[in-house]
């Protein structure tokens, strides 16, 4: 059989992972087997000892110098921010203390250098790798990559890292040292079996902008060195074999996406306002500290939902108050002056609080500021750690899942009570921080006007808001059909918020998944919406839009949309205007 038949009949397989990096790539494999050195584990005779010493400060002395040319390479495409990662490694091996101590058990034990150092670093990787924490276990990786690096120079075995043509890399894992070597060649995509998108291997492609799709589990199980594949790194998909249909999608989806592209470059510093100058806030929604960067690369102008329960969902314990302090003050102070908007713990429902009983119907259960509220000191530690990172006055907090205006009353006297026990201890914070609520439950959409004349601001929550006044449950394939965003009884119940809250002047923001939607912003430009927040990587592409619309405009389409009767009626009229305005846009 000729390897053209052959190859045709191959069958199309579709595995989904995590999406770490924009862009979609199509191309063939290359399955990256990284060597895994060999520990012999041997004893040596005390005349050796220092033998085995100079091959430990030779490999030591081998290393850094890779490491120093690789933090070259990093410089020159990244500039200094993202190359710390490899400064980071530079400084563990100028660690006196590790080496010391594995010097000293050299000696003391009459082993080999390299038992020795896989011994001692991965005490510290096995610390690591069990955290509950993912950005910690990610770390676990950066320890083992250096690690693996001194041990190949104990062993003298070179470093690989050239590739011949453009290529795809499959692989288990990559490391940040991996992700920058291999970008010296064609490198069309990444693909790995683990990894998360706080993985400095998914920080990197981001940033040298190389589509990657990470936490596959076990694609490297599945292809082989040739193979055709197709990355997207927007849907997190990869195609092995794909076949003539699927790369004729994909390549015209490609197109769009790299015409659009285009025309968002530029965009980063440029105001977000409408034609007619009505200026709109866009913001970020943000899980993890490493998206910081990349989401000020995209234009953020502040964070309009920090997702702290992760600090609880992460571990076994809940986090003290000075656990708490020192992450939301490193997230102040990287965004500072831009805005952050810490909500305080959003558990229960589909995010389990550690103890908490089991519930027929967690989504109706306790969770939220029902949680915060019965569990005082839980909710005082948090509100005092917020407090404390409020100093640079461009901090505010927002509660979850509020159902009352009752409830709004009780938590702004909690707060009350830990500005009090903070002055007590004569420790400073912003007296004045702004707070809000998330608007997600129905009856809090009925008394919006009422729950924002005790606000600061509101900000929708339409993931929650939509299942609840739609009867469906976002995560039952049964039913998710019936989970329309622009279901007429959504949209009129989004504008009786904003009216609503306007009437209390008050400003009104949306970080649901709704606001990153192309096909929604002009529609909810023209009902009023102050503040966008979005995952960053849509953020030129919404700003785009703003940017090309006059709000006039946008009230005229805003006010036709609702008066259609059905979900189908209002999506199809807003994708006439799209197209019609922005042809270049995937919608999908």
């Amino acid at each position: 059989m000729g390897p053209l038949i052959e190859e045709n009949l191959k069958q199309e397989v579709v595995l989904q992972g995590i999406a770490a990096a924009p862009g979609i790539a199509m191309g063939r494999v290359h399955l990256y087997n990284k060597h895994v050195p060999k520990i012999p584990d041997r004893t040596i005779l005390p005349d050796e000892v220092p033998v085995e010493i100079e091959r430990l400060h030779h490999a030591v002395a081998r290393s850094e110098k890779e490491l120093d040319k690789i933090l070259g390479y990093a410089e020159q495409k990244l500039g200094g921010g993202k190359s710390k990662i490899f400064e980071a490694q530079i400084m563990i091996l100028n660690d006196p203390l590790l080496f010391e101590a594995i010097e000293t058990r050299i000696r003391s034990e009459c082993k080999n250098a390299e038992f020795i150092i896989n011994d001692e670093i991965n005490k510290y990787q096995r610390l690591m790798l069990v955290a509950k924490d993912e950005y910690i276990r990610e770390r676990a990786y950066d320890i083992d990559d250096l690690k693996n690096r001194i041990l190949r120079n104990i062993q003298q075995e070179r470093l690989y890292s050239r590739l011949e043509g453009s290529s795809v890399i499959v692989a288990e894992s990559l490391t940040s040292a991996d992700t920058i070597l291999f970008s010296r060649n064609d490198v069309l995509g990444y693909a790995t079996d683990l990894g998360g998108i706080t993985s400095h291997a998914a920080l990197l492609s981001r940033s040298l902008k190389i589509p990657a799709v990470v936490g596959l589990r076990d694609v490297t199980n599945k292809v082989y060195s040739g193979d055709e594949v197709v990355i997207d790194g927007y849907s997190g998909r990869f195609i092995i074999h794909p076949s003539k249909e699927s790369i004729a999608e994909f390549e015209a989806r490609r197109a769009k996406f790299l015409a659009f592209e285009q025309k968002l470059a530029g965009l980063r510093d440029l105001p977000s306002e409408t034609l007619d100058r009505k200026r709109i806030d866009l913001s970020v929604n943000i899980e993890f500290e490493d998206e910081l960067e990349f989401a000020l690369l995209q234009g953020a102008e502040g964070i309009g939902l920090y997702r702290t329960e992760r600090l609880i969902l992460e571990r076994d314990v809940i986090p003290n108050e000075e656990e708490q302090y020192e992450e939301y003050k490193r997230i102040a102070d990287k965004m500072y002056p831009h805005r952050v908007i810490l909500r305080t713990f959003d558990i229960g429902g589909d995010k389990v609080l550690p103890q908490s009983l089991p519930e027929a119907n967690p989504y109706l259960g306790w969770r939220g500021i029902r949680i915060c509220l019965d569990e005082p000191q839980l909710f005082l530690d948090q509100l005092r750690a917020i407090l404390r990172a409020s100093t640079r006055k461009n901090v505010a907090m927002m509660f979850p899942m509020v159902a009352t205006v009752g409830e709004v009353r009780e938590a702004k006297k909690m707060v009350e009570q830990a500005k009090a026990e903070l002055r007590a201890r004569g420790v400073p914070f912003d007296d004045h921080m702004k707070i809000g609520v998330m608007i997600e439950v129905p009856s809090a959409a009925v008394m919006a006007e009422e729950i924002s004349r005790e606000t600061d601001f509101v900000s929708i929550g339409t993931n929650d808001l939509i299942q609840y006044l739609l009867a469906v449950d976002r995560t039952n394939s049964v039913v998710a059909g019936l989970y329309q965003e622009f279901h007429p009884a959504v949209l009129r119940s989004i504008k009786h918020i904003i009216d609503a809250s306007h009437k209390s002047k008050v400003w009104v923001g949306m970080c649901g998944e709704m606001a990153g939607d192309p096909l929604a912003v002009i529609l909810l430009v023209g009902l009023g919406l102050d503040e966008f927040s979005v995952v960053p990587a849509v953020l030129p592409e919404i700003k785009k839009i703003i940017r090309s619309i006059k709000y006039k405009e946008a009230k005229r389409i805003a006010e036709k949309a609702l008066r259609f009767s059905t979900e189908e009626e209002v999506e199809q009229y807003l994708r006439e205007v799209i197209k019609e305005k922005f042809p270049e846009i995937p919608l999908g």
